[in-house]
């Protein structure tokens, strides 16, 4: 039923895809969440890159298309095949959801560009949470793990779903008696931590930064192999110097549709590198705390079957595939 609805609402959609002669510039670029959250800052951050630095000759128009954590947005993208003027960023929360909305197809099945960033993930409290470290979320996992109602801003099998997850299964808890309710990105996980509705969010750092630096939520540690350098963030230890073996990184790309044609897919991939090569996207990657890992074409398509393979091993040991 949740694969038919989203079909139904991509159909309903379908009038507003992208129309653009062959020899039009114009690109449209499609956010699969809410505007502010980690697919927006990317997808936003490139377009400012290359319409700045006048990479291609034509505009760029960005449009969130919100819905089933990306789902909605990536059959959308299945339903525009040989569009060679529309891309999408993507990332895993969009590859968790394409199992959790039992989609027919996958990331696989679209056009691989480019992977652009890897981003740490936080564990995220209220500012009176009683949980002063990340200590203090084990004891109480280990006491009683579906006694602490966690959160994330994606659904199971994305980053904030497998960060738990992995992390649970990291200091010998059993995963699956987590309490784990999904959002659909960092604006409602934001409301529900500030109120009181979950007691723990999971999730990437950029969406909560004025929260952070106003005090109103806390970090009790970052996933990453070292410490974030923002003013805010530079303070709070990694898991690993916290004692638990355990680094986790998300990550983000972009996506066309399918059925594009091997000249316009290198012409495409040819202007995300020659963004990825300019001082601004090095000062977006500074300011951002995002990790520079970037692939293109065929090896970030090998990544993206990797990637399906991680989500899919997940969901499984946790009994929900």
């Amino acid at each position: 039923m949740k694969a038919l609805t989203i079909v139904a609402l991509a159909l309903a959609l379908s009038a507003c895809g992208v129309t653009r002669g062959d020899d039009s510039q114009d690109i449209a670029m499609w956010i699969p969440n809410s505007p502010g959250g980690g697919y927006d800052q990317t997808g936003r951050a490139a377009v400012g890159v290359i319409e700045g630095e006048q990479i291609i000759d034509g505009t760029m128009e960005v449009t969130n298309i919100l819905g089933a954590g990306g789902s909605v947005a990536l059959t959308r993208l299945m339903g525009e095949e040989g569009n060679d003027h529309l891309l999408m960023t993507v990332g895993l929360g969009v590859v968790g959801s394409a199992y959790s909305f039992a989609l027919d197809y996958k990331l696989t099945d679209a056009t691989p560009i480019a992977q652009l960033i890897e981003d740490q993930e936080g564990v995220l409290v209220p500012a009176d949470s009683p949980f002063k470290t990340i200590d203090d979320l084990v004891a109480a996992w280990e006491d009683d793990p579906g006694g602490v109602v966690i959160g994330g801003g994606s659904s199971p099998g994305g980053p904030d779903h497998l960060f738990p997850m992995q992390l649970a299964e990291a200091v010998g808890v059993e995963p699956s008696e987590l309490r784990y309710v999904p959002y659909d990105g960092g604006g409602p996980l934001t409301t529900a931590l500030l109120g009181n509705k979950i007691q723990v969010g999971f999730s990437g750092l950029g969406e909560f930064e004025g929260q952070i630096a106003a005090g109103e939520l806390r970090v009790l540690a970052v996933s990453g192999e070292e410490r974030l350098t923002g003013e805010s963030v530079k303070d709070i230890p990694t898991l690993t110097e916290s004692g638990i073996d355990l680094v986790f990184t998300n990550w983000r790309g972009i996506l066309a549709p399918p059925g594009i044609s091997d000249e316009r897919r290198d012409e495409l991939i040819a202007y995300v590198e020659e963004m990825h090569g300019t001082p601004e996207w090095e000062a977006a990657l500074e300011k951002n705390g995002w990790i520079d890992e970037f692939k293109t074409g065929d090896e970030f398509g090998d990544f993206l079957e990797d990637q399906d393979a991680r989500v899919a091993s997940t969901l499984e040991e946790v009994g929900l595939l």
